[in-house]
């Protein structure tokens, strides 16, 4: 049954996929956004979204909370029809609507050839974070969640190694055995710190404990790799502005557990700065 759910679900997404490329960028993330905007309440729980903003925001107003909730609906929905488009974000002229700042961090750690880790969380249209780092000349490997959707996991890699990062790692042992291989042959790594992972440990993130991973503060500490925040957001519709900010710097007997703990803080400043443009439905402090 799940099989002929997921197919099913394939076939619309694909019919989606191809309404947008006829429609253009522009029109498409519009009507991604309103589409996400109307249906998306129907597949992810309100009241585990709203639960969400009011661990993060405890003194926020009803109108306040649902003025973000619809937001990230817009956002979720723009980023879902600008898959069609990440060839002309990552070759094309709609290379231009990505400003960074920051780009200099990025020209030296390319100079250097020697790696670091990137962090960040689900914010904007976070595709094009690790798509802007490739372009700029870094050897990069990304680590990513396969989709349940096996018929459109297969359609998602494809295009992620096409145009966003060519070594893209799965989730799980076996990924960190790669990134390490690759770690040793002077990659990068790009990965998002606000997804819950069961193998991660309890840190505070906006005041309450969520199992957060570890790899970034693992390979500070066992490789002495550079940990460096990046931030995206939406500015006018299609267009983005990408922050590269410098590498982070920790005391040598910093633990583990208080390295993962500073990552949520700057975590969660880009949270608040862009409240509507960050994923709240994900079950972050379960």
């Amino acid at each position: 049954m799940r099989t002929i759910k997921y197919f099913f679900q394939f076939l619309v997404i694909i019919f989606l996929f191809l309404l947008f490329k006829i429609l253009g960028l522009n029109t498409s993330s519009i009507i991604g956004g309103k589409l996400f905007q109307i249906v998306g309440p129907f597949f992810r729980s309100k009241e585990l979204i709203h639960k969400n903003i009011i661990r993060a925001f405890p003194n926020m107003n009803q109108d306040k909370i649902k003025k973000i909730s619809d937001g990230m609906w817009n956002n979720y929905g723009r980023i879902f029809a600008e898959y069609m488009f990440l060839k002309k974000f990552r070759m094309g002229q709609k290379g231009s609507n990505i400003i960074v700042e920051g780009q200099e961090v990025l020209d030296e750690i390319k100079n250097l050839d020697k790696p670091v880790v990137f962090i960040s969380g689900h914010f904007s249209n976070f595709e094009l974070m690790a798509m802007q780092i490739e372009k700029s000349g870094i050897k990069l490997s990304a680590i990513y969640r396969p989709l349940n959707n096996k018929f459109l996991n297969i359609i998602m890699e494809i295009i992620r190694k096409e145009f966003i990062c060519k070594h893209q790692i799965k989730k799980g042992i076996g990924g960190i055995k790669e990134l390490v291989r690759l770690q040793k042959k002077n990659y990068s790594t790009a990965l998002m710190i606000d997804q819950r992972v069961s193998e991660g440990i309890e840190s505070d993130f906006f005041n309450s404990k969520a199992l957060t991973t570890t790899i970034p503060a693992q390979l500070l500490k066992k490789f002495k790799t550079p940990i460096v925040p990046i931030f995206i957001e939406r500015i006018d519709k299609v267009k983005f502005k990408i922050t590269v900010n410098k590498p982070l710097t920790f005391s040598k007997d910093s633990s583990i557990q208080k390295i993962t703990d500073e990552l949520n803080k700057i975590l969660e400043k880009m949270i608040i700065h862009k409240p509507d443009q960050w994923i709240w439905s994900h079950n972050r402090w379960k």
